[in-house]
């Protein structure tokens, strides 16, 4: 079968031909119906030498949706052609964490993520999944090129604005930096499941564009006025909840400059940025947090969300003899919302 992979550190990766794969007792073998390329992927792929501790040649893609295609022995409650999002935190499955469902956040150390992140992933014609609790089914009238992205670019704001839910009431207000492949689906959540308003930063026009065409409020370019902007938007408050999809230390700074007293801070995005912390760096009682991704059971929330239509994501459809083409077009920052590759 075809697969995208990983070949070397700070190399591009290449389209190979490997076996498909066998499903052993518990293990369940997808046929991809798309596989989302992710920014992180950049990171894994340019920046984080990950050979040392990953088994290379991998196959990457951590974003995955499709149709189950052979069951190993002992795997009950799916059929083959069942339609599924592949949930992509693969956990111990046995610490407290995982019991309840945040396999996300294992707390077994480990130095392979999930598929495509330490395991061979979904850009490729088949994936093979560990177990089937990492399956979670499509309902009627999702597809999988509209689902495969948002098991990551959707479950991490879908994370990231659920846990900040008591704060988004309907005279709240929740900014939103950043507004490309994780930012507009942000917005969406923002306005599918609270009344607060929505207010949408960045650098690029036609992400702003985007944000206003999937429901912000508001739509403020990330300048030196952007503070100010936001601040006038509020009526001189501030933000109730900050939402930074970026992580630059300029989105940072700007993200605690604006949050109001008692607010959430929330960095999503893996930017690098820093930022001082101390009693008077920030309005007092603002809680600072990082997430990442999501927990199987918010899955299976978002999925239905979409289901809706009341979350879409703007995608760019590469087949998959071109996916090494969808990440030089993320590298260069030509990609309109989300890469999914097709096989």
């Amino acid at each position: 079968m075809r697969a995208l992979q990983m070949v070397g550190f700070q190399r591009e990766p290449e389209l190979r031909e490997i076996p498909e794969p066998q499903p052993g007792p518990g293990e369940v073998v997808v046929r991809v119906g798309a596989a989302g390329a992710c920014h992180s992927d950049l990171h894994v792929l340019y920046e984080m030498d990950v050979s040392a501790v990953w088994q290379l040649p991998m196959t990457l893609g951590h974003e995955t949706a499709g149709w189950v295609h052979a069951m190993g022995e002992g795997v009950t409650g799916v059929a083959e052609g069942d339609p599924v999002a592949v949930y992509g935190a693969w956990g111990c499955g046995q610490c407290q964490r995982c019991t309840v469902g945040l396999e996300n956040y294992c707390e077994v150390p480990s130095l392979v993520g999930g598929g495509g992140l330490g395991r061979n992933g979904g850009m490729a014609d088949y994936l093979l999944v560990p177990h089937q609790r990492y399956l979670v089914a499509l309902p009627d009238g999702l597809d999988p090129v509209t689902a495969a992205p948002l098991t990551d670019a959707g479950l991490t704001p879908y994370h990231a604005i659920r846990r900040s839910w008591p704060k988004l009431t309907p005279d709240a207000t929740c900014v939103m930096i950043g507004v490309g492949g994780l930012g507009h689906i942000g917005v969406q959540i923002a306005r599918a499941t609270t009344a607060a308003q929505v207010i949408a930063v960045d650098v690029k026009p036609e992400a702003l564009d985007l944000a206003r065409s999937v429901g912000a409020d508001h739509a403020v370019l990330s300048d030196d006025n952007a503070a100010t902007a936001i601040r006038d938007l509020t009526g001189g408050r501030g933000a109730d909840v900050v939402i930074d999809f970026v992580g630059s230390t300029a989105t940072l700074t700007l993200a605690r400059s604006v949050a109001r007293p008692l607010g959430d801070v929330t960095l999503v995005g893996i930017g690098g940025g820093e930022v001082p912390l101390g009693f008077f760096t920030q309005p007092y009682e603002v809680s600072m947090a990082t997430t990442y991704w999501g927990s199987r059971g918010e899955l299976v929330e978002l999925l239905a969300l979409a289901a809706k239509g009341l979350v879409r994501t703007e995608s760019t459809v590469y087949p998959l003899d071109q996916a090494a083409a969808a990440y030089r077009d993320l590298h260069d920052g030509t990609v309109t919302g989300r890469a999914v590759v097709v096989p």
